[in-house]
Order: structure tokens, then sequence, then C-alpha cells
């Protein structure tokens, strides 16, 4: 099996050329009927072999913490990140192996800001039980900066594309807590914050976007991750606004949930990212089912996933020409900034 990575590779070394490549991929998207940037690759397991990597790095991982910490208290934390850097010099750097390089990554930051927090707790000299609200947010931020730093210092090592989304949500984590410990009144406007921050990596994610139009290096790799991050921390903030998450359950929250939804899916054509979509599916399925059985509609949780289900189904077979009239109605200026039809 191979990559659109690997071609390029293959280009680099002149095992291929160019245009042998280039008629290779439209001959695949004809076959297909399907262009490759509609295909809308991504990374994630090569062979069995990455789930079988998975499951022995996992186990090693949880053994060593274990064992080590019977021995001394804190040191499996220790070695937790330590061990988990050492997996991907060999899986990730050497091998490539996309999954194991996902699964260590996230293994090996959410180490970083489990360490960094133990040790600013055994610092204090308080547990979790004990430690008031605004220490706790104090180490937070702390474990959140170093987290950042930490996913920085990966991805200048290995350059995993999840990396990016992981140190984004890091760096938003720093940045909100430390806006609230310098203005404690802004915890009131804590989900407009989360909004100006999703739409922050929304326009990041279009940033990586547009680095790779065509979608053939790993940077649409990046941009994917990012959108994932991006949709949840959009409608999350906007849903909490409107008062969805805290029980408003009127017909005209409805409204506006279905149509914060109906934009969302209109943008995730016109970007070409099902991932924007698909990753706020979870909030609009939970709002709209509740909504429902509020007017006693039975088996509502049901109804929505069968409306739901059958739009998004919809999509996947006119994706593509959904798409082409989409975008035959925006001026080229901002045609030219997304991924070709």
């Amino acid at each position: 099996m191979y990559t659109e990575e690997d071609l390029n590779h293959a280009i680099e070394q002149d095992i291929f050329s160019q245009p042998a490549v280039d008629k290779f991929r439209q001959s695949i998207a004809s076959n297909k009927h399907t262009s490759q940037v509609d295909e809308e690759n991504f990374k994630l397991i090569g062979s069995f072999n990455d789930i079988f990597v998975v499951i022995t790095c996992l186990l090693l991982l949880a053994s060593s913490a274990w064992v080590l910490d019977a021995m001394q208290s804190g040191a499996g934390q220790v070695a937790f990140p330590i061990i988990a850097w050492g997996l991907g010099e060999f899986f990730v750097r050497k091998r490539k192996m996309a999954l194991p390089a996902i699964v260590l990554l996230i293994a090996f930051i959410g180490s970083v800001f489990a360490l960094c927090m133990y040790i600013l707790l055994r610092l204090d000299g308080v547990n979790m039980n004990t430690i008031t609200l605004e220490a706790q947010v104090i180490n937070i931020s702390i474990a959140a900066l170093l987290s950042t730093l930490a996913a920085y210092a990966h991805w200048l090592r290995f350059k995993v594309p999840i990396t990016v989304a992981v140190g984004t949500v890091s760096l938003i984590a720093f940045l909100v807590t430390l806006g609230v410990l310098a203005f404690p009144a802004a915890q009131e406007y804590l989900s407009l914050i989360l909004l100006f921050c999703g739409v922050g990596a929304f326009i990041l994610a279009m940033f990586w976007d547009y680095a790779d139009i065509n979608r053939i290096t790993y940077k649409s790799d990046v941009a994917f991750w990012l959108h994932l991050v991006s949709a949840p921390l959009i409608i999350h903030s906007v849903f909490q606004m409107l008062g969805v998450l805290n029980g408003d359950q009127s017909i005209t929250t409805l409204a506006s949930v279905v149509g914060l939804y109906v934009v969302m899916t209109l943008l995730s054509i016109i970007i070409d990212r099902r991932a924007f979509m698909v990753s706020a599916l979870g909030y609009v399925l939970y709002a709209i089912s509740t909504m429902l059985q509020t007017y006693d509609i039975g088996n509502s949780f049901a109804v929505t996933g069968i409306l739901l289900s059958t739009l998004l189904l919809f999509l996947s077979v006119y994706w593509h020409q959904t798409r082409d009239a989409l975008l035959s109605l925006l001026p080229a200026s901002i045609r030219r900034y997304l991924a070709a039809a």
C-alpha cells in the first residue's frame, strides 16, 4: 500500500516522472468517478500491522508506568512520555507508521500534561480534593503551556500531522486559562471566547488547506485534523450561547440549531471538508433529539438519526455535483483559495 507522499517521494527520486504520476492520478479518479481532492484522503491505517503495533505500544506504556509507580511514586508518570517519545523514534521516524504516530503523539502530549499537573500539585503540597479553584486554573495554565511546547518539539522531530491540532488545543487551553486569571470577569464570556478560538482554528486549517490545494502532501492531513478541532469549538460555543446545553428547548432555539447546521454543512461542501461537518454531528443529534422529546415525539433520537443520516447519505452520493453548484455561485477571487472541484 502506498500514499500520496510515497508518490511524491518517488518523483523526487526520479523513479516516476511527474506527468506519469499525474496521469495515474487522473486514471484512478476517472475510474472512481470522482476527483483526487474530493476523496479527502488522510493517513490513518496502512495495514493491520499498525493496529498490532498500537496495541503492543499501549500495553508497554501502561505496564511500564504501573511497575515503575509501584517501585517509586511518580516514576511511572515520568517514564511514560519518555517511553512514548522513544517508541516514536522507531515506529514514526523510521517505519513512518500512521496510526502508531497518532496514538504515540496523543500519549506523549497527554502524559506531559498529566506529569506537569502531578508535579505542580506536589509543589503545592495539596491534592485535587483540597486545591482551590484559582490554584487549579493556574496549574492547568502552566501544564497547557508546557504541553504546547512539547507538541512543538514533537512536531520539529516527527512531523506527525495531528500534532498541529493537538498543539492548538493546548495553546487554546493556555490562552483561555491565562485570560480568566488576568480578567476574572472573562468567565462570563467564556463561550464567546471559545467561539473566537474555534474560528481561529478554522482559519488556521484553511491556511494549511491553501498550502496544499491539490491535497497530495502531509499539509492536507494537518488541515484535516484542524477542521476536526475547529467545528466542535464553534458549535459548542454557539449552542451554549443559545441555551441549548442549558435546557432551552423552544421552537426558536430548534430553528437556530437547524439553521446553524445547514450553514456548517454548506461551508463543509464549499471547502470540501466532510470532517468539519461530521465532527459537529454529535452536538446536533443531541440537541434536535432532546427538543423532539420535549414535544412528545416518540423515539426522538431514532427519528433524528434517520433524518440526519438520510441527509448525509444524499450528500455522499451527490457531494461533487452539489459542490460544483455552490462553487459556481462564488466569485473567482474566492474559488482560487479553495480545493479544485
